[in-house]
């Protein structure tokens, strides 16, 4: 899959820009401030319907108009594909494919695949456990845009869920006896979130036995190879089941909720919510459920987190977006021939050293496209040669 037309009307510092795309490597070459990653950023919307950079919609738009509109043509196999999305203010997003009536914007996940590395990605091994998970159900909704409506409902049912406990907890339902109503109406959520946290937890345990060896291969090739990069899913079942006072008798680990199936998980969230409840309603918050559950990356002996040096944590970042990039590669699933991911590199060379930028190099070189962005074009490494786009201050785009 390549992209071979972008075009861009009012996204962020573009009232309008039109681009030519080819396959192979294309580098953005322009000095810092001038747009290169806006035009990246538009792919990546294009392709996840969010951005890498901001958490709203609302900066996407120019300033000053009241809508963004992101244009691509792109190329998967013999096929030719139009995809169009306007981004709204205060209204909803509507997309287009090949040009017909307008669709929800979230109907064409899954036709553009890309795989973007950009520095906000060390939050990935620094930051909190939310920018882990997030990153394992970004992949997921790639995979399986189903799982885009899964997720939404499972924080629809957490939401209201939570907003019961701490109406409990604001009544001093922690000082006394839950009554019957409360107890009647909470099973009631109980049941829809244990169902629903099943098949996120099944679908994320499942994405990681898929990511585990291009993970460890990719942090090797990156690297000398001197330290194992590995990681494990922490459920907040496992907490529980390891908590004596709570006695729930689950067995521990990984391994073993790989092994279970959908019923057999959505018993043990039950057991563990009935178990968490007090605890929950002193609270006020769903103590139990994928929301909670951490991606453990393990560098060697030590945690990744905390214990990676500042040029270990970008291979670690960088290993986790090749990692990806593998597996949409090699997704069974998608069976239509020429629709490997596009893999973006956002201002990536800068910050290593010479040894690993050759090896990155290298190791995206034979990638159908890979677009890349640098204020110095010597950062560049000789095994990416291709096309040369120039942005300019004018925001025109000169290619060579």
């Amino acid at each position: 899959m390549y992209l071979e037309k972008l075009s861009l009307t009012d996204f962020r510092s573009y009232p309008q820009v039109d681009l030519e795309l080819q396959p192979g490597v294309t580098v953005f070459v322009g000095s810092n401030g001038l747009g290169k990653t806006n035009l990246v950023e538009a792919l990546g919307y294009l392709s996840s319907l969010g951005s890498h950079r901001v958490s709203s919609d609302g900066p996407l738009i120019r300033f000053g108009a009241d809508r963004a509109i992101i244009r691509g043509g792109l190329v998967r196999g013999q096929q030719r594909l139009s995809l169009e999305v306007e981004i709204n203010a205060g209204r909803a997003n509507r997309a287009r494919i090949n040009r017909a009536n307008p669709v929800r914007a979230r109907d064409i996940l899954g036709l553009c695949r890309s795989v973007l590395f950009a520095p906000e990605d060390l939050a990935l091994v620094k930051g909190d456990p939310g920018n882990r998970r997030r990153f394992l159900d970004d992949l997921l909704q790639l995979l399986h845009p189903r799982f885009v409506s899964l997720r939404a409902d499972y924080d629809r049912v957490l939401k209201q869920r939570n907003a019961l406990l701490k109406s409990a907890r604001s009544h001093g339902g922690f000082r006394k006896q839950p009554s019957e109503e409360f107890l009647s109406t909470i099973e009631v959520w109980d049941q829809h979130l244990a169902g629903q946290a099943a098949q996120l937890l099944s679908a994320r345990l499942q994405l990681l036995q898929k990511l585990q060896q291009p993970l460890s291969d990719s942090y090797a090739q990156l690297t000398d190879g001197s330290k194992e990069l590995t990681a494990a899913y922490r459920s907040s079942l496992t907490g529980y089941e390891e908590d004596a006072e709570l006695q729930l008798g689950m067995v521990a680990g990984q391994e073993s909720l790989v092994d279970l199936d959908e019923s057999e998980l959505a018993s043990r969230y039950l057991a563990a919510l009935g178990a968490a409840r007090q605890r929950e309603i002193e609270r006020g918050i769903t103590l139990v459920g994928p929301h909670r559950d951490e991606l453990e990356l393990q560098l060697g002996t030590a945690p990744a987190r905390g214990y990676a040096s500042h040029g270990e944590t970008w291979s670690v970042a960088l290993a986790l977006r090749l990692a990806s990039y593998q597996v949409l590669r090699n997704d069974e699933e998608q069976g239509v021939i020429g629709t490997d991911p596009i893999l973006i590199l956002d201002d990536v060379f800068a910050e290593l050293d010479v040894s690993r930028r050759t090896k990155l190099a290298k190791m995206v070189a034979g990638a159908e496209q890979v677009l890349v962005t640098a204020a110095v074009e010597d950062d560049i490494p000789i095994e990416l040669s291709g096309q040369r786009v120039r942005v300019v201050a004018t925001g025109v785009i000169d290619a060579h």
